[in-house]
Parts: C-alpha cells; sequence; structure tokens
C-alpha cells in the first residue's frame, strides 16, 4: 500500500511539474506576443509568430482555442490576411464550443468571426452565427446582449429595420429580466432611433415616454445616466425636428446642452458595475460633445438662424479633426459628412458659392474612403450638387445631377425634396421671365427678404422692386432698389467666378459611380455663365 502511495504522489507531482512546465513555457511565449503587439510601432510579424509557436507543444484545448483567438484577433486587426483570420476564428469558435464554462473566447470568437464576415460581404454566414450564439449564451448575460446589439445592427446595415426593432425588443425584456434597467433603457432607446428612421412617430411617442421614466428612476453611475440622459435628448430633439415642431425644440435643446457640459466635468469611474448586463456604453463623452453639436446645428437651419449653425459646424469640424488624429472610428466620418451637408446648404443659401463647392469636394474624398459611407450618402451629394448647380446656372448638370439623386434614394423626404427642385429646373428653363406682383405685395417681401440671409431671394426681390417703382414713376424708390440690386449683383458675381474657376466645379458632371479622386478634377472648369436679372 505504502509502495502504491508513493508511486501515485510520485506521478502527481510529475504531472504537477508537466503543467507547470507547459504553464511556464506558454506564458513565455504570450509575453513575447504581447510585447511585439504593444511595441512602437507593433511588431505584427514577430508577434503572430510567437502565437503560431504555441501549436507545435501540442497545448490543452483551452490553450489551443485561446491562441486561435489570439492569433485570428491580431490578424484581424492588423493585417489584411483575413483568409488566416478566418481560419484562426472558425478553429476558435469550433473548438470553445466544446469546452465547458469556456464563455468569453466562445462569444468573443462568434462576434469577430461575424464582424469579418460582414466586411467581406457574407453577410449569410454571419447571420446563423449570431443567432447560434444568442441561443447559447442566455446564461451569460452581457454576452447575450452584446450578440443582440451587433445582430440587431447587422439588420439595421441591411435596412432590414422591422427584425433589427424585433431583437432591440428582446433584449429589452432580457435586461429587465436580469435586472439592469440600464441596459433595458439601452435598448429601447436604440430601437426609438430605428422607429424614428421608419417614421413610425405614433410607436416613438410612447417608447419616448416609458424611456424618460427610466432614465430618470435608474441610480447608478453618474456618467451612464447623464449618457442615457443625452441619448434620450437626442431622440426627443430629432423627432420634434422631424415633425417641424421647431419651436418645440428648444427647452429639450437646452437640457441637452446642459447635460454635455455635466458629463465634461465628471470623472470616468473605474469601478465596474454589479451587474455584468451593464458593462455597455453608448458613446464616449467626445463623440457625444460632436452629437449636440450637430443636432444644434441641425434646429438652427431649420429655425433660419443661418450665422448660429455656421458658428456651432466651425466648433464641430474642429473638434472632429482633433479626435481623428487619435481615434479613426467610422462615426466620426459620419457626423462630418452631416455636418459638411447642412453646412453647404447654409453657404449656398448665404451666396458663398466657391466655399460650398470646395466642402462639397471634402464630402466626396469622405465617401472615397467609406464605400459603406458613399452608398448612405449618394444621393445627398448628388442633390447638393443639383442645388450648386442651379446656383452658378448650369440648368443642364442641375437636372442631371437631380435625376441621379432621385434614381439613388428611397427615402420620401428627400425624394420630395429633390422633385420640387427639379420642377423649378424645369420652370426657370421653360419661363425664365416672371411677370411682376403688385407693390403691396412686393415691398413686405422685400423687407422680409432683408432679414433672411439668402443672397439669391434678396437679388430677386431688388429687381423685382427696382422694375415696379420705374413702371410706377417712382424715380426715387427705382434708383434705391437699383442700387441694392447693382450690390447684391456684384458680391454674387464675385463668388460666381471665384466658384466656376476652381477644378472642383468639374464634380458637375459627375453622375455614375463613386466619387472621382481630386486629380481628375485638376482640368479646365465647365465653364458657366452668371444669371442675369
Amino acid at each position: 500500500m505504502a509502495a502504491q502511495a508513493a508511486a501515485a504522489a510520485q506521478a502527481a507531482a510529475a504531472q504537477a511539474a508537466q503543467a507547470e512546465a507547459a504553464e511556464s513555457w506558454y506564458l513565455a511565449l504570450l509575453g513575447f506576443a504581447e510585447h511585439f503587439r504593444t511595441s512602437s510601432p507593433p511588431k505584427i510579424r514577430l508577434c503572430v509568430h510567437c502565437l503560431q509557436a504555441v501549436f507545435p507543444f501540442k497545448p490543452p484545448q483551452r490553450i489551443e482555442a485561446r491562441t486561435h483567438l489570439q492569433l485570428g484577433s491580431v490578424l484581424y486587426h492588423h493585417t489584411k490576411n483575413s483568409e488566416q483570420a478566418r481560419s484562426h476564428l472558425e478553429k476558435a469558435w469550433l473548438i470553445s464550443q466544446q469546452i465547458p464554462q469556456f464563455e468569453d473566447v466562445k462569444f468573443e470568437a462568434a462576434s469577430l468571426l461575424s464582424e469579418l464576415y460582414c466586411q467581406e460581404n457574407s453577410v449569410d454566414a454571419a447571420k446563423p452565427l449570431l443567432r447560434k450564439a444568442i441561443q447559447i449564451s442566455q446564461q451569460t448575460p452581457y454576452w447575450h446582449c452584446r450578440l443582440l446589439f451587433q445582430l440587431a445592427q447587422l439588420h439595421t446595415l441591411e435596412k432590414d429595420l422591422v427584425s433589427a426593432c424585433d431583437l432591440l425588443g428582446v433584449g429589452a425584456e432580457y435586461a429587465r429580466v436580469v435586472g439592469s434597467e440600464y441596459t433595458r433603457a439601452l435598448f429601447l432607446l436604440s430601437k426609438g432611433m430605428l422607429l424614428l428612421m421608419e417614421r413610425k412617430l405614433q410607436e416613438v411617442h410612447p417608447l419616448l415616454t416609458l424611456c424618460g421614466q427610466i432614465v430618470e428612476n435608474w441610480q447608478g453611475n453618474p456618467i451612464q445616466k447623464e449618457s442615457l440622459r443625452v441619448f434620450f435628448l437626442v431622440l426627443q430633439v430629432t423627432h420634434y425636428l422631424d415633425a417641424g415642431q421647431v419651436k418645440s425644440v428648444k427647452p429639450c435643446l437646452k437640457q441637452l446642452q446642459q447635460c454635455i457640459q455635466t458629463i465634461s466635468t465628471l470623472h470616468d469611474d473605474e469601478i465596474l458595475p454589479s451587474n455584468p448586463a451593464d458593462l455597455f456604453h453608448w458613446l464616449p463623452k467626445e463623440h457625444m460633445c460632436v452629437l449636440v453639436y450637430l443636432v444644434t446645428v441641425m434646429h438652427s437651419m431649420q429655425a433660419g438662424y443661418l450665422e448660429k449653425a455656421q458658428k456651432y459646424t466651425d466648433k464641430a469640424l474642429m473638434q472632429l479633426e482633433k479626435l481623428k488624429m487619435l481615434d479613426c472610428s467610422p462615426i466620426l466620418s459620419s457626423f462630418q459628412v452631416i455636418l459638411l451637408e447642412h453646412i453647404i446648404m447654409c453657404r449656398l443659401v448665404t451666396g458663398h458659392k466657391a466655399t460650398a463647392l470646395q466642402e462639397i469636394s471634402q464630402v466626396c474624398q469622405l465617401c472615397q474612403q467609406s464605400p459603406r459611407l458613399f452608398s448612405n450618402h449618394a444621393a445627398q451629394l448628388h442633390t447638393l450638387l443639383g442645388l450648386y448647380c442651379v446656383s452658378v446656372n448650369c440648368m443642364d448638370n442641375a437636372e442631371a445631377q437631380f435625376t441621379t439623386a432621385l434614381r439613388l434614394t428611397n427615402h420620401q423626404e428627400l425624394w420630395a425634396f429633390i422633385v420640387t427642385n427639379l420642377a423649378s429646373v424645369y420652370i426657370r428653363e421653360g419661363n425664365r421671365h416672371q411677370e411682376v406682383e403688385s407693390n403691396n405685395m412686393v415691398v413686405p417681401a422685400m423687407q422680409l427678404a432683408s432679414k433672411i440671409p439668402d443672397m439669391s431671394v434678396q437679388l430677386w426681390s431688388s429687381a423685382l422692386l427696382r422694375d415696379l417703382n420705374k413702371a410706377c414713376g417712382n424715380a426715387m424708390d427705382a434708383h434705391e432698389a437699383a442700387q441694392m440690386h447693382q450690390n447684391f449683383s456684384q458680391q454674387l458675381l464675385q463668388d460666381h467666378i471665384e466658384a466656376c474657376s476652381l477644378p472642383e466645379h468639374n464634380l458637375i458632371t459627375w453622375t455614375d459611380g463613386p466619387p472621382p479622386c481630386s486629380s481628375k478634377l485638376r482640368m479646365d472648369p465647365t465653364p458657366a455663365w452668371p444669371v442675369c436679372y
């Protein structure tokens, strides 16, 4: 018996020594890999070599699966070798499903692999993978919620908003069951955002009311609470603007601006939430700041405060430039494009065509860098080019741009806006000389125009007033109106000549495919003649 006990002890000691040795070589290789990955600059090739060196040792399944995940992650994030990244992630997902209580590796592999499938346009492979991961993750609240968000986002990118809303509803109910009111609010607010995109305004109102109650009643991390409030108020402001209730926006906008000031004074709390389902954050503070600027610009444009819109756009674009030096998040480029779209309309209205054209070119360059961004903004880009063409009297090009924009959009409001402008092009081409209204209508119109910073409207109204006073024999008033018209004409003519001489003016001939690169624009600009009134 003593001999057997001694033999057993020796065997256990040998096994322990072997495990210790295995752990030491594994930790050494892992340490080297991490050192190379975090070097400045990163030495990714050496990092990959260190991780690949694990496999010849025939490691246990846990180490094998984790190493495949690490290799797949490094190759996915730091190289263009998507085939090898996919192979390692698929192995990590397959092996980890056979290992009990190995959730982090299993679900991270599923999440990364589905991202890779989407990047390769294999959405049909990503969906069943995420559905299976969601099905087997119900006992792991953090991963279950994260995977539901991921699948909802995938459906949103495919413009299947009904399926996305259904998933977010499932997530909200699951979060309620596991006692996470914070994440329940995130799911519901995300659903509200999609309902706004679908223009289901009757469903949005009760949902926002419920969200408001949850946000106010939730007691937790101050930054998380304020970020929920920002999300809620952004949706409220957007809801009012969509409904054309510009005056109703002001109280919400004021609260929103106060919220962002509060968040900027709070320090990030490093204490992790006790509920793993609460381990989410909507947006970084810096991104929220830009978003508040953006909705302020949207409100200013709708309310006609163009100087205020320009002021906040400049602030937001400066903030974005700083952020993009350190952060390559795609949402920053989306914010930048939306801000530029607004300020371009502002420039065209206030008679700054040359600046507007250069900013349109900027949007083109941003869209060149991201096919998804171009897909989402192609119709708006051609619409802006159409508006620019109208402003420089290139009516054939305006018609081509608006027609292209119509072909690229199924958004009801944008479609109506484009059709209205296209109709004005047809009318303008067919009947340039309008009959003069009576004096009691033109004078108030001129007074109103003087309060609106729309240079074209001021030019037209001063021309009408000049001609009307001439016809009525009011020489002094006619002279005053003629002088005013001359001043407006000179300002617009100077800007017109400057805009048409820019190489970016050649964008007006682009109606198909992705935006042309800047080098192709460096040729003689298309001539455009100023409009005479």
